[in-house]
């Protein structure tokens, strides 16, 4: 509940989750029916580049300062989306990335936990009648919220992984939510500092028997110092038509642009368990 994303926001890390998060509400927005996006870790839906937080540790320099000028190929989307935000003045977060992409009858549902930031939140989208903010535990929401009433739709678990047993609490969420909400998308975010938890954290969903699974991961070095983030994966469960080949383009864009040619930087999408 310390955790403040402000110091963090537009990193290389966020890049590569919200551009493949952006693909995933596209994909949604295929079809005509309906949906709703849970967003589990919401933040405060957007975060200005000049403020003392993010001067402070520079990140969204190496990260989304590198890749916002693309206007083709597997970014555009992406890029289009944040410029058309306010960068380099501001940087959105994933709840403004949903709530632009969203069409009259789909809806979107915040939780945010800090009591600062969840009224940040709050005020920012208070009299939107497509977007309901909830100061409620994550794990919690998941369980209260799903299934949806439009029966589709994306589930965005985000912690910030600064408490043990997230990947746990990620692994047992998802097995569950798939169970409970089959035609919904899952989507989890993890951090990769070194190999064994995101192992631990695949193999725990094989062992538990989750169907439909599939990684989207980027190193932007060898994962061998712990003590840093070298890279994260996004896990999709129940991915849409074509989103594993679209991942794969947008990793391959980034790649040069945020690893820069670093020993052992690398992209891949991996199919952890059979659909």
């Amino acid at each position: 509940m310390n955790y403040r994303h402000a110091f963090h926001a537009g990193n290389a890390c966020d890049v590569a989750k919200h551009a493949l998060l952006v693909a995933l509400l596209q994909a949604l927005r295929m079809k005509a029916k309906p949906f709703r996006v849970l967003d589990t870790h919401a933040g405060i839906g957007s975060y200005v580049l000049a403020s003392a937080e993010a001067e402070r540790t520079g990140e969204w320099r190496a990260g989304i300062g590198r890749v916002a000028d693309i206007t083709e190929g597997p970014l555009a989307d992406y890029t289009g989306l944040v410029r058309a935000a306010g960068f380099p003045d501001i940087y959105p977060g994933s709840p403004d990335l949903a709530r632009a992409l969203l069409r009259q009858d789909d809806q979107l549902v915040l939780c945010e936990l800090h009591p600062e930031d969840h009224a940040t939140l709050r005020s920012r989208y208070r009299g939107d009648s497509q977007v309901a903010v909830h100061r409620r535990d994550a794990w919690e929401a998941v369980e209260a919220l799903t299934p949806f009433p439009e029966r589709r739709g994306l589930v965005l678990i985000d912690p910030p992984f600064e408490q043990p047993g997230e990947f746990e609490r990620a692994a047992a969420t998802l097995a569950r939510l798939r169970h409970r909400f089959r035609a919904g998308i899952v989507a989890a975010w993890y951090p990769i500092k070194h190999r064994a938890p995101p192992r631990a954290f695949h193999t725990a969903l094989r062992d538990a028997q989750v169907p439909d699974c599939i990684t989207a991961e980027l190193l932007l070095r060898e994962p061998t110092d712990p003590t840093r983030l070298n890279g994260c994966g996004l896990l999709v469960a129940n991915p849409p038509h074509g989103f594993a080949q679209r991942a794969e383009a947008i990793l391959a864009a980034l790649l040069p642009h945020l690893a820069q040619g670093e020993a052992g930087a690398a992209c891949s999408v991996t199919r952890i368990t059979p659909e």
